[in-house]
């Protein structure tokens, strides 16, 4: 998920200087104030979650009406989000519009300037909006591929960062995002040298299963080859068809599509996940339309099967 962290990263920090007006979103048990029906997932087959939904999916539409948008989000059936900002609002206000739509955030993504600049204040946002892991969802790589000195330069930053997130009872992690994956010369890959130069105790990880595709990789393998550092899922399909061996961290719009209606083996990679223990799973959508898009991912993940 490539996001506009920078636009992203300014926001989270800045103080709006409109308030939002909040009414409470949730009057009662299945329904939102206008009669929308809330229902949760109904998971009958292997996989449990807890699913949440990345607010990055719902970025054309909740900046302009916050209340509204997290409502419909609300009404989709889930209770939990990772934010990508806070939309012009502080972590204050934000974290009231949560509440009142019925949502808790369980993790959110930020800018790795803001970081490395505003530590402190960063996980005083996060504590505010009761978040439990903070993380980093692209690497700044302007001039060309991302390479084996800056993976190493990223593992001291997060280093770093997961320690002072670990002494404020937060954990830090980093969304993979394709780039890492691309050799050099010699064949050595940046990711690898992520994972073996960041401590297992205060860097965690997040996998998207769609960007570990994209440059070729296995991700039920992937998951099983580190099976400690993988603490959180972005779960997204791609098109048959779609190149696997793209190693930019970019891709199309329509190389996406619903979970379950394409080329990735969900079973098997939900089936590793729980093996090697992931904590969480946000689904991310990126296409023209999450509004229709996501109930078929969610319906998908209520029924598949993936036990032995």
């Amino acid at each position: 998920m490539k996001h506009t962290l920078s636009i992203f990263s300014a926001v989270l920090v800045l103080c709006s200087a409109i308030v939002i007006g909040c009414e409470p979103a949730d009057t009662g048990e299945g329904t939102l104030s206008d009669g929308i029906d809330t229902t949760t997932f109904n998971f009958t087959g292997d996989f449990a979650g807890p699913l949440g939904v990345q607010l990055w999916s719902f970025r054309n539409y909740i900046q302009d009406d916050i209340p509204g948008t997290l409502a419909r989000v609300r009404a989709l059936g889930f209770k939990e989000v990772e934010l990508a900002g806070t939309y012009g609002m502080t972590a204050e206000q934000f974290r009231q519009e949560l509440d009142n739509a019925g949502l808790e955030a369980t993790a959110m993504h930020v800018g790795y300037e803001l970081l490395r600049d505003s530590l402190e204040s960063v996980l005083d946002q996060a504590e505010t909006l009761g978040v439990e892991y903070v993380g980093v969802a692209w690497i700044p790589h302007p001039e060309g591929p991302f390479t084996v000195e800056m993976a190493r330069q990223a593992a001291a930053d997060f280093n770093a960062w997961g320690e002072a997130a670990s002494a404020r009872g937060l954990q830090f992690y980093y969304h993979v995002h394709g780039y890492e994956f691309q050799p050099t010369a010699d064949g050595v890959i940046p990711f690898d040298v992520m994972m073996q130069e960041t401590d297992p105790e205060d860097v965690a990880y997040e996998m998207d299963v769609f960007w570990v595709t994209r440059p070729g990789q296995d991700p039920a393998a992937l998951l099983r080859k580190y099976p400690d550092r993988w603490k959180l899922m972005h779960i997204k399909d791609m098109r048959e068809g779609t190149p696997t061996d793209d190693h930019s961290g970019g891709a199309p719009p329509d190389t996406e599509v619903p979970v379950g209606t394409g080329m990735i083996d969900y079973a098997g990679v939900l089936a590793a996940a729980k093996e090697v223990g992931v904590e969480r799973y946000y689904i991310e959508d990126e296409t023209a339309d999450p509004w229709g898009n996501i109930p078929i991912s969610t319906a998908y993940l209520e029924t598949v099967a993936f036990a032995q």
